[in-house]
């Protein structure tokens, strides 16, 4: 070999080399962050994610070439609603969901809410379900964790029951959702699945006594609200409109 064939060699190994560094460098990464909780209130039911929450985002950002950790409060497998796996409630997101190996895998092995650090991540998601009802709305980490992408200028991104987790949050001493468009859960849902009575708090009314000015459509449609970094869905019909709407920010952040 000559040495110009060499060093032409040794030049085009290092480009693509560079080029892998900086392809890895500019892959967007978001933090999902599920419930631990699998009780429904004293109803002696089961609790915990709404599969479709968590398929129909993951499957939207993945695809886009996001790259997607999961976190929980107590690290490892999260506990599934029973009744997002019935075959009535099924989608082609939960179908791809159930065959998935490697998001499988990914679930029973999430991190601790507690290790994980804003500063590696471009965003934050939550998935639905009843559970984070009852941990995530008063977890401090999940609470330190929103603040702190939130005053970072990072996207935060919640569905259906999962706006719930903002209750507590606050930013500057304020609510964060203070003055804020927003969506989530209505009571009329919660009626209509008869759980009025059993949840700790209807999502709607404590949201609208942080002083978030919020916003819904008919039961069960598919309905998102963006304001600035805060993206929220109403229902699960809304998850993956959510997801579109976080990636857009995701895509106009060089």
């Amino acid at each position: 070999m000559n040495k110009i064939a060499f060093f032409a060699i040794m030049a085009l190994t290092v480009s693509c080399l560079s080029a892998t560094a900086q392809n890895k460098k500019s892959m967007k990464k978001v933090l999902f962050v599920v419930t631990s909780h699998d009780k429904l209130g004293n109803t002696g039911e089961k609790t915990g994610l709404w599969t479709e929450e968590l398929a129909a985002p993951y499957y939207e950002l993945l695809d886009k070439g996001v790259a997607i950790d999961i976190a929980t409060p107590q690290g490892g497998q999260p506990p599934i609603d029973p009744k997002s796996e019935d075959p009535t409630a099924a989608t082609e997101d939960t179908k791809r969901f159930d065959a998935d190996t490697q998001l499988l895998a990914k679930l029973k092995n999430t991190k601790k809410l507690a290790d994980v650090k804003e500063s590696d991540y471009d965003a934050v998601f939550y998935p639905g379900g009843h559970g984070p009802l009852w941990d995530l709305a008063t977890d401090t980490n999940s609470s330190a964790l929103i603040e702190a992408f939130y005053t970072n200028k990072k996207p935060v991104a919640f569905v259906c029951h999962s706006p719930a987790v903002l209750k507590n949050v606050k930013v500057n001493g304020e609510f964060l959702v203070k003055g804020k468009k927003i969506t989530g859960f209505s009571n009329t849902e919660e009626a209509a699945v008869g759980l009025t009575d059993v949840v700790p708090f209807l999502l709607e009314n404590a949201l609208q006594a942080n002083g978030a000015t919020y916003s819904k459509v008919a039961d069960w449609q598919p309905y998102a609200v963006e304001d600035g970094l805060l993206i929220t869905g109403q229902n699960p019909a809304s998850s993956k409109l959510v997801a579109q709407k976080l990636l857009t920010q995701l895509n106009s952040k060089k």
